[in-house]
């Protein structure tokens, strides 16, 4: 019976990752990442890598992320317990039985299709209605679409843009791109992105429609892409 008990907090274990990883890529987390970051939570390693930002950015997935860390220590709790109920076989391995055959339950009714539409829809609109508007990570603000895109251009040597003001390489009106700042130095240039001459070394952040930035920046310039999670 111990080893039963032990085998079916394991399968608890495995069931609380497979759906808080669920959770995450239904707020707009990559798959592989959601996963790591889960378990990097629960195990308390690894959860201050680069990729952990994206966790701590976002309302709803630091709400997971707590729950994860408390039940990773819960369960440090739990195995140092069972180690010491071992010797008396004092264990509720049928009660742990219910409880892992409601979280596969849980993961199945994830995975459904319709299931999965609703939640996504009701996480996007849970963090709308109650979280501010600068609480969110700029990518859950600005990259709504697919066709969204934000990029990095600086300006290299002979660059075209060298010595040209955006307004005459952007048209405001037709093309559906909006200049974020201009970068030079220590300097950003916000108010007057548009009226400024483009100086070499000077680095260009734009958002609009991807393939709008695409013809005009050109498909070989230098850049650094921000995508849309997932």
């Amino acid at each position: 019976m111990a080893f039963l008990f032990i085998f079916s907090y394991i399968i608890i274990i495995l069931a609380v990752i497979e759906i808080s990883a669920l959770l995450f890529i239904y707020t707009g987390l990559d798959k592989q990442i959601a996963r790591f970051q889960v378990i990097s939570m629960m195990t308390g390693t690894g959860f201050t890598t680069g990729e952990s930002e994206l966790i701590l950015e976002h309302p709803l997935r630091r709400k997971i992320s707590a729950f994860l860390i408390l039940f990773g220590a819960f369960s440090l709790a739990v195995i140092i317990s069972t180690i010491s109920s071992i010797l008396s076989e004092n264990l509720y391995t049928k009660e742990i039985g219910y409880v892992v055959i409601i979280l596969f339950l849980m993961i199945l009714l994830l995975k459904l299709p319709f299931v999965r539409n609703k939640l996504v829809n009701w996480l996007k609109h849970n963090a709308e209605e109650h979280y501010d508007f600068t609480d969110l990570p700029i990518k859950d603000v600005l990259l709504t679409d697919d066709d969204d895109y934000i990029s990095e251009y600086p300006v290299l040597e002979d660059s075209p843009f060298a010595g040209k003001k955006l307004s005459e390489i952007i048209d405001p009106e037709k093309d559906d791109v909006v200049v974020l700042y201009v970068k030079r130095g220590e300097i950003t240039i916000r108010k007057e992105c548009l009226s400024t001459e483009i100086q070499e070394g000077d680095d260009i952040f734009v958002y609009g429609d991807k393939d709008t930035i695409k013809k005009i920046f050109g498909e070989d310039t230098e850049g650094k892409e921000v995508k849309k999670e997932g």
